[in-house]
């Protein structure tokens, strides 16, 4: 009894050791940062005076009155909201066709679907370079193909099915869409490979359409990954930064709230303000993260038991 004790301590404690640089890593990088910001956005805290501020000062919730009072933040939601469901949608809607499109045996097809992970793999400055170039309204490869040019970047309004929007937060979206689209593109044709071929045999001799077995054999196996998916690219797009501010700087309508964070940040030195909106944000999140969790993980539990 004694010596199964010692074995389990000693394997208790191997195992603390073996763990303990990772949770010193997530401490310092993860935690400590996020707990200081979370006080930093109760605070009236400035650059200027950020070498005064103590980690308990005097706390307040004037930095969230302010943000949420001040004209554009409502907006600036709506378009992180917008900008992020629409992307998220688009992006696992044409990961999904293309990897049914390569999901089949044909010559060269490692090479297509390697050639697929480009815009995936590619840097983001490069990328976003590329398209502020092709979509020049003066010099544009796209604007050659139309009868008017349009400043896909700069124009304030158009109309999508009937509905008036910033054509430049269009074309974020767009260009969200088309630079992970890879990502769901290889959950899906990971899941995809996976299912039981017998199944669609079956259904074939059934005498099953492609939109039949697709709808009714294929789809039906494939909601688990989509749905980890929407989560997943929902947790990464809500807070993108780097893609819309290297399109437009979060002009022409396509202002989101972490570009707005970073404007507080940098333009008014509002050290607070910034923290006190990016709380926000974290927070719309962690509602979003709740909702999933008691629609989708409820299921899983279930299906186990």
């Amino acid at each position: 009894m004694t010596r199964s004790r010692t074995l389990r301590e000693q394997e208790g404690r191997a195992g603390l050791t073996l763990i303990a640089p990772t949770l010193v890593i997530t401490l310092v990088v993860v935690v400590l940062p996020l707990l200081w910001a979370i006080m930093l956005a109760f605070q009236d805290v400035r650059l200027i005076n950020i070498r005064s501020a103590g980690l308990f000062g005097r706390f307040t919730l004037e930095n969230f009155a302010y943000v949420m009072s001040e004209p554009g933040f409502w907006t600036a939601l709506v378009n992180t909201l917008v900008y992020t469901v629409a992307g998220t949608a688009l992006s696992i809607a044409i990961g999904l066709v293309a990897a049914l499109a390569l999901r089949a045996r044909f010559r060269g097809r490692t090479l297509v679907r390697a050639s697929i992970l480009v815009p995936y793999v590619a840097p983001v400055v490069a990328v976003a370079f590329l398209w502020e170039t092709m979509l020049n309204p003066q010099y544009g490869i796209v604007n050659t193909w139309l009868d008017q040019p349009i400043a896909f970047l700069t124009q304030a309004k158009g109309t999508l099915l009937g509905i008036e929007v910033p054509v430049a937060l269009l074309t974020v979206i767009a260009f969200e869409a088309w630079r992970y689209f890879p990502f769901a593109f290889l959950f899906i044709l990971a899941r995809l490979q996976a299912l039981p071929a017998d199944l669609e045999e079956a259904a074939v001799v059934d005498g099953a359409t492609p939109t039949q077995r697709f709808r009714y054999v294929i789809l039906p196996q494939l909601w688990r990954i989509i749905a980890l998916l929407a989560v997943l690219r929902f947790v990464f797009t809500f807070t993108k930064f780097d893609d819309v501010y290297l399109l437009t700087g979060g002009g022409a309508g396509t202002e989101v709230v972490s570009v707005r964070v970073y404007n507080f940040l940098t333009a008014r030195d509002d050290i607070g303000a910034s923290a006190a909106q990016a709380l926000v944000l974290a927070l719309v999140l962690v509602v979003f993260l709740v909702v999933y969790l008691r629609f989708f993980g409820g299921g899983e539990r279930a299906e186990q038991g």
